[in-house]
């Protein structure tokens, strides 16, 4: 694989996480202790796994690691968020 193949392929990454993300397995879901928003959760952990990993990695992913590693705990955020604001909301 060459440099811009390399490319190509790490670039579709944050899509086929996404898309995983979505569509977990009901499994991975009851696979967690029972609470609020199990996916969500199992979300969660799947971005801190991944943020970890491109942490230790001695790549740069092409130069998007900085970048990846910012969105993943954006996105993280976003999602204990979201998850907060439903609370407030159900009360």
């Amino acid at each position: 694989m060459n440099r811009r193949e390399a490319s190509r392929a790490l670039a579709a990454i944050p899509l086929a996480v996404a898309a995983e993300l979505l569509t977990a397995p009901r499994a991975v879901a009851r696979a967690l202790p029972q609470g609020d928003y199990p996916r969500i959760r199992a979300a969660i952990t799947s971005i801190e796994d991944a943020v970890d990993f491109m942490e230790k990695a001695p790549d740069t992913f092409g130069g998007h690691k900085a970048a990846a590693i910012a969105a993943c705990r954006a996105a993280v955020r976003q999602l204990n968020l979201a998850i907060a604001a439903n609370r407030q909301r159900r009360r």
